[in-house]
């Protein structure tokens, strides 16, 4: 982790402990980041340092079922409506009224729907890898299966029956962790000479989402074995209920959200992804849409060569876009 001095909160918010690290000022300017699967709040390492230097107020969380916050045990509890609950009671609890939002992965959806819905708190958002999607006609499960064709199962589609992708990740948690993290990096997709358009994603009926991973002979530079030592310490004596469910609430959000489902963000935002990046490949009708769905979009990035783990595989050039968008934004606050 980049010198700089974090400090660790845990604190009850909407129901829940909510754990928190936070760095910078507490006058600056509120920037709350949210992880995505299967990471922690140790994902946003680089830009905590880059965004507390430049003095905003900045909060990296555990989302709900990781790390250090509770770990409900209901399904239910990890649908989009609680994790927009969270953030908003993060936002009160640390003395705030409004803050910028940046989301990456499952985090990105977070992040966008965050300021979909209250844009009085969420003043400015960032998405990383995964586009803006508003609640769609179809349901998404019925949407995926089409995907996925006969032979074979869109990731998402075989992560909802409890028991299946846990068989293969419990046995050895940290080889799956690595495993996941430099198979869908743009070293883990060129190593496997997928190229832009062969990410990770769909899997062959009978097989495991693990028989296609890849491994480094030799750590990249931008993931260190003291990082994957760091993720699987995060996930010690987890079964992974709570980061999984958060794949399980597709449906449940589809309907929670559908009276939402023609309401654009209208606050300033900001949209990067990686050229090898599997959601921006696959959402790229999304992207399309973005002059409708995303009106107040400041830019949509795409880093050459990159893969899925944006803010990791790239800390200089994310911190850049983010810092340049949050003084865009301040401009409109």
């Amino acid at each position: 982790m980049p010198d700089t001095a974090v400090t660790h909160h845990t604190e009850n918010v909407n129901g829940i402990d909510l754990h928190w690290v936070e760095s910078g000022p507490a006058a600056g300017r509120l920037v709350i980041l949210v992880h995505g699967f299967p990471e922690s709040w140790y994902s946003w390492r680089h830009q905590i340092a880059a965004l507390a230097d430049a003095g905003y107020r900045t909060v990296a969380i555990d989302v709900r079922g990781y790390g250090g916050s509770s770990k409900p045990s209901v399904i239910e509890d990890y649908r989009m409506l609680r994790h927009v609950g969270d953030n908003v009671g993060l936002v009160h609890a640390l003395g705030a009224e409004t803050a910028t939002i940046v989301g990456h992965d499952w985090g990105a959806p977070i992040a966008w729907t965050s300021a979909q819905l209250r844009p009085d708190v969420f003043t400015a958002v960032a998405g990383l890898s995964v586009p803006f999607s508003p609640s769609g006609r179809r349901r998404p499960t019925e949407a995926m299966a089409q995907a996925g064709g006969d032979d074979e199962d869109f990731y998402i589609s075989y992560f909802q029956t409890p028991g299946v992708v846990e068989a293969e990740i419990l046995p050895d948690v940290r080889r799956w962790l690595l495993g996941i993290y430099y198979s869908i990096s743009g070293d883990g997709v060129l190593a496997a000479g997928r190229g832009p358009r062969g990410a990770l994603g769909l899997v062959p009926r009978g097989d495991r989402l693990s028989d296609q991973f890849v491994y480094p002979v030799e750590m990249p530079e931008w993931l260190t074995e003291a990082d994957v030592d760091f993720y699987e310490g995060e996930f010690a004596g987890s079964d992974f209920f709570g980061p999984l469910a958060r794949y399980r609430n597709i449906d449940r959000d589809w309907e929670d959200l559908a009276p939402f489902s023609d309401v654009p963000i209208t606050v300033p935002s900001l949209f990067v992804a990686g050229e090898y990046d599997g959601p921006a490949i696959t959402g790229r009708r999304q992207i399309e849409r973005f002059d409708k769905t995303l009106p107040g979009l400041t830019r949509s990035v795409v880093l050459p060569r990159c893969g899925h783990w944006v803010q990791q595989e790239r800390p200089a050039e994310t911190n850049q876009l983010l810092l340049e968008f949050l003084t865009s934004a301040s401009r409109h606050s």
